[in-house]
């Protein structure tokens, strides 16, 4: 793809200075550089905006994810930025492919101390060597694909027409440009099809070239899991990803509820206690959803689920039929306050987003 996109910037600027004798030739090659410029490679970068933490600002933290890297067998992380997703993954950034956990604050408050060391070897997992989808090849291929589908997607065309007063001065006027730009923009759609879908399709090809890597990539991962916090804690991590939904809604009304003040009387949520509220409403989510005795043929009181309804039910079921592990790494209660202090400015951070702006549900 790299190559390709070499070969666009070569044809493209031959055509663009050596082809004025032509009109076609010079427009055919700026053509040829704006789909260069769109599947240019990404190497990545940190978000300006979001917090983020070095080692020097976390050692505790960093010693933990130095032993959950190094348990996993892949390469130490250099920094950690934090979200309001529910959700754990690494990302490369940089021309030296340096490494980032993106990590999001409601799974972090969802979940146990055990869990938390389970989902985050699970994420350093999946972004190992092994997994061709996090290399430098196919990663930087897939990114630059996705972009360039991205950017040329065509916008929205307004209606404008429909919102004009048939009887002001000049509504003709206006409604025969809003047509003609109509009509233009429909042409430009037609000239974004072509590259738009040729660049979708050889993305999709690419993925499911590399979909059985990735699923042993992902199974290894979950096995890099119950090595490092134990196979209870890698299945319950599993099982509860399945809480991001509810934990999202439960963000998005505390926020609501924090610029309406719909309750008379009540205090509004604070972005100190925001992430206490969250991890009781997780804990309460949990204790609905769980039997309360073993079900039948389901080891260590897990609960089955059908494929129609869990998508990571193969995992699941692979991790209650394998080798169950003890935890390798823990933390003490000196060592999770020591951890838990060093994320208090990210977790106000992020809390004072989500109590102000909201999330996207």
């Amino acid at each position: 793809m790299q190559l390709f996109t070499a070969w666009l910037v070569i044809v493209g600027l031959r055509l663009t200075v050596l082809g004025f004798r032509t009109f076609f030739q010079p427009v055919i090659g700026l053509l040829l550089l704006g789909l260069a410029f769109a599947l240019r490679p990404r190497l990545g970068r940190l978000d300006p905006d979001a917090p983020t933490l070095r080692e020097a600002d976390a050692p505790a933290f960093f010693e933990l994810l130095h032993r959950t890297a190094d348990s996993a067998g892949v390469r130490r992380i250099e920094a950690i930025q934090f979200t309001a997703d529910f959700s754990v993954s690494v990302i490369p950034y940089g021309f030296r492919r340096k490494r980032c956990l993106v990590l999001g604050l409601p799974l972090w408050a969802s979940y146990p101390p055990q869990q938390r060391i389970a989902a985050m070897a699970q994420a350093l997992g999946r972004s190992a060597p092994r997994n061709v989808r996090y290399g430098v090849v196919v990663g930087v291929t897939l990114g630059s694909l996705t972009a360039g589908v991205q950017a040329l997607q065509p916008g929205a065309v307004p209606a404008t027409s429909s919102r004009i007063n048939p009887v002001s001065r000049g509504a003709a006027a206006v409604a025969d440009g809003t047509q003609r730009f109509n009509a233009r923009a429909r042409k430009s759609e037609w000239l974004l099809w072509i590259p738009r879908t040729a660049l979708a399709a050889t993305a999709r090809l690419l993925l499911w070239l590399t979909e059985p890597a990735a699923r042993r990539a992902l199974f290894e991962a979950d096995d890099a899991s119950a090595r490092a916090a134990s196979s209870p804690a890698a299945l319950a991590t599993l099982r509860d990803r399945r809480l991001a939904r509810a934990i999202s809604l439960e963000l998005h009304r505390l926020a609501i509820e924090k610029r309406t003040i719909v309750k008379a009387g009540t205090p509004a949520v604070t972005q100190e206690d925001l992430w206490e509220i969250i991890s009781a409403h997780a804990a309460r989510l949990r204790e609905q959803d769980m039997p309360q005795s073993p079900e039948p043929d389901s080891p260590r009181g897990v609960r089955r689920h059908s494929a129609g309804n869990d998508p990571d039910h193969l995992r699941i079921e692979r991790l209650v039929h394998a080798t169950q592990y003890p935890a390798t790494i823990t933390l003490d209660a000196p060592g999770r306050a020591l951890v838990e202090d060093e994320l208090q400015v990210p977790k106000r951070t992020v809390a004072q987003r989500v109590l102000r702006d909201g999330i996207q549900l």
